[in-house]
């Protein structure tokens, strides 16, 4: 009975401790940035900071037109569903490979639905909309891109561009000594 209590404690120790570590997404407005660790007023007023380390992922968000996307290109989607049940995208950035692929709730608002995946068919007029057909192992999807869809190309970012004022979405977890520590930060204006 011993040996089942320590199983029991010890399985909770490593669940605890996996969670301690599951990365933390940040979305707010660089306050100040001093080469080492980068401030952030986050959505609910927050200040956070986050150490940015040599490891860290920085890349800019470009602005491009969707008919620069091709079938190939891996694209995150962020949608909602429209009224005709069609998913519609508010936006559109394309990375330079693939990162977490699938389709799931988005934790960035109310309804959201987050898609990366690979353009199997690229921008088509379909029933008076833009859509694209996206795949992912185990799924497909068709999301439909108004006009009024942000559409970006994810492209290199220098720590230089961490200035005052720029949006940041980004995720982090704590370091070895128990400090926020950005893994990728995703920057535009």
């Amino acid at each position: 009975m011993a040996f089942v209590r320590f199983l029991l404690f010890a399985g909770a120790l490593v669940a605890f401790a996996a969670a301690a570590q599951a990365p933390l997404r940040v979305r707010g407005t660089v306050a100040a940035f001093d080469g080492h660790v980068l401030r952030v007023n986050d959505a609910t007023g927050n200040a956070r900071e986050i150490a940015v380390g040599e490891r860290a992922e920085l890349v800019f968000a470009r602005p491009m037109a969707l008919g620069d996307i091709k079938a190939g290109d891996f694209v995150a989607c962020t949608s909602r569903a429209g009224s005709d049940g069609r998913l519609v995208a508010s936006e559109v950035r394309r990375f330079a490979k693939p990162l977490n692929p699938g389709h799931r709730p988005f934790s960035g608002g109310a309804n959201q639905m987050m898609t990366n995946a690979t353009v199997t068919t690229a921008t088509v007029q379909a029933t008076g909309a833009r859509e694209l057909a996206l795949a992912y192992d185990g799924g497909a999807q068709k999301i439909v891109v108004p006009e009024s869809a942000a559409v970006f190309d994810l492209v290199a970012a220098a720590p230089s561009q961490l200035a005052p004022g720029m949006k940041v979405n980004l995720t982090a977890a704590p370091d070895d000594q128990g400090r926020l520590a950005a893994r990728r930060i995703e920057l535009r204006n």
